[in-house]
């Protein structure tokens, strides 16, 4: 008998002592060293709306949602006749520019070709005037040839710089005018995903209306909340560490790039310890698109996962959070 309550108290002692590091296990999981915190929220790409410059009526889609495209890759394009017959005038404007300008530059080189003559005839005129050869009065008349000469090349000149300012205008109105016509035709910004397609071929669209949006794979962030005391000792460019649920916590490393001067209510999608109606600070903790081209098209937007940030720039990351290759 002895023996068997000896036994029974030894395995109670055990089953307390397990209950015992159960629950402190529970009480103490997640918790992170001094100088750490951490915050759960979504993953997000900067999201660009494809827009048309000009209104008009899409003639063209060449994308679907889903759909990776390139930068420059064409998407769209709208009804361009308006445009190229406004870049026809302009090109027509420019030819009788530019015939203007020759026509002035022929009569300026005419006048030039006369004031030419007038000067020898008055050097002539003064040097018989010298040798008493010829009166004041075709001295005087010789002066006023000269005077006239002048005056007329320089008006010719002066036209041939007005000729050419007309020229330079039609030339920048042709600018336009092929710009505008380029614009017809609507691509993508940057690499990236379709994210929505909003218009349908045929639709009429005004100036700036929408055609696309497209998720920047190049701008990537998780964007998280914390609480004054937290977020007060967090500056952008600090190193920060991110954990995806949808990649079993794999840690990618990041940096803050955003930290809202403004407090704001804890959404109601973020999970804290804290009180419901405390208020928080918005923070982005951004990858670099070095990193996020190695994970190619595994990170998406919407992904929830843990963001880690350092609130003691002398606090050092715990092995779970070490990435080799992060920046220090």
């Amino acid at each position: 008998m002895r023996w068997r309550d000896a036994a029974i108290g030894a395995g109670l002692v055990v089953v307390a002592a397990g209950c015992g590091v159960g629950w402190y296990v529970v009480q103490h999981r997640g918790e992170l060293p001094p100088g750490l915190a951490r915050a759960n929220g979504r993953l997000e790409l900067a999201r660009i709306d494809v827009a048309v410059k000009y209104p008009g009526r899409v003639t063209e889609l060449d994308f679907n949602e889903g759909d990776l495209v390139a930068a420059d890759q064409v998407l769209a394009r709208e009804d361009d006749i308006s445009a190229r017959a406004s870049l026809d005038a302009a090109r027509a404007h420019l030819r009788a520019a530019q015939a203007d300008v020759a026509r002035a530059q022929a009569e300026r080189d005419a006048r030039q070709a006369t004031l030419h003559l007038a000067r020898h005839d008055m050097d002539h005129a003064q040097t018989m005037f010298r040798q008493h050869l010829v009166s004041d009065m075709e001295l005087t008349q010789h002066q006023t040839s000269l005077d006239t000469a002048t005056a007329a090349a320089e008006a010719a000149g002066r036209a041939v710089e007005g000729a050419q300012a007309v020229a330079d205008a039609a030339q920048a109105q042709v600018a336009q005018a092929r710009s505008a016509e380029d614009d017809m035709t609507i691509r993508a910004p940057v690499a990236g995903r379709i994210e929505y397609r909003i218009v349908e071929k045929g639709a009429v669209l005004p100036g700036g209306g929408r055609v696309a949006s497209l998720l920047n794979p190049a701008d990537m962030y998780l964007t998280v909340f914390y609480p004054a005391q937290q977020a007060g000792q967090l500056h952008v460019g600090d190193q920060a560490r991110i954990a995806l649920d949808a990649l079993h916590q794999q840690v990618i490393p990041a940096t803050i790039s955003f930290v809202s001067p403004e407090a704001q209510f804890t959404p109601k999608y973020v999970e804290t310890a804290t009180e419901r109606d405390k208020l928080v600070y918005r923070v982005k903790l951004r990858v670099s698109p070095e990193t996020a081209g190695r994970y190619g098209s595994v990170l998406k937007a919407g992904m929830t996962g843990d963001g880690y940030v350092r609130t003691d720039p002398a606090a050092r990351w715990p092995a779970s959070l070490d990435v080799a290759d992060a920046p220090q």
